[in-house]
């Protein structure tokens, strides 16, 4: 069994606190809330990728060590992830067998690997991203939006394949996204955040069919059309 047990994790910025939460990731996660609630922070947290202007006291348990090999990174726009005057087979750091078996996993032909980014579709790179992060031996997979810059074909794809990915290889997943939809079928927890603190976590489908916070409500039944929730 898979955990990491976050006690604590507070970002201050002088003598500002712009982050202090703490939760679970037993099982497959999402992390939601509208833009500046701290889920960016949270992830570039985790990341250890902070600017030097801001102080991170974190107090992480896990039953795993939590390093460069063991998190893999999905992020939020796949077009600019890539290098773009650089081959799809020099982006990898593995060899040919590995870029070959986790390609078969993406659903792309070894082919690709003679390509430039621009050469791809957007649902393409962000397979290519995914078999990068594959590439390691990730037991944590840390998704920011990453179906946002897709349209609903390849959204509908990749949701599919993330799903089937966690079940095959047994990954945590904490999963960052304005879209709610997207995370219903894959993740069993939430955790709604606000203002850089958690307001309500639990069960997603008890969340979903049951909100406590008026923020939580709303959140749910927005249609996010407004830009301060899609980010």
């Amino acid at each position: 069994m898979l955990n990491i047990d976050i006690n604590k994790l507070e970002i201050k910025s002088q003598d500002k606190t712009l982050l202090d939460i703490s939760f679970n990731i037993s099982d497959s996660t999402a992390l939601i809330g509208q833009s500046g609630s701290g889920k960016s922070l949270t992830l570039k947290a985790l990341l250890n990728l902070l600017p030097n202007t801001l102080t991170c006291e974190k107090k992480i348990n896990s039953n795993f060590d939590l390093d460069f090999n063991s998190i893999g990174f999905i992020p939020q726009n796949p077009f600019t992830s890539l290098s773009p005057m650089t081959k799809i087979h020099k982006q990898f750091f593995c060899s040919y067998e590995k870029k070959e078996e986790v390609l078969k996993l993406v659903d792309l032909d070894i082919s690709i690997l003679d390509k430039f980014p621009n050469q791809l579709s957007g649902g393409q790179i962000q397979r290519v991203i995914i078999a990068i992060a594959l590439s390691k031996d990730i037991k944590f997979l840390l998704l920011d939006e990453p179906t946002t810059a897709l349209d609903i074909e390849n959204k509908t794809n990749i949701i599919k394949l993330i799903n089937d990915l966690i079940q095959r290889f047994n990954i945590l997943v904490l999963f960052v996204t304005h879209d709610i939809d997207s995370i219903k079928d894959i993740c069993k927890n939430i955790v709604i955040i606000k203002d850089g603190i958690i307001i309500e976590q639990g069960n997603t489908k008890e969340i979903l069919n049951n909100p406590y916070q008026t923020y939580t409500k709303t959140l749910i039944n927005s249609t996010f059309k407004n830009k301060d929730f899609r980010k």
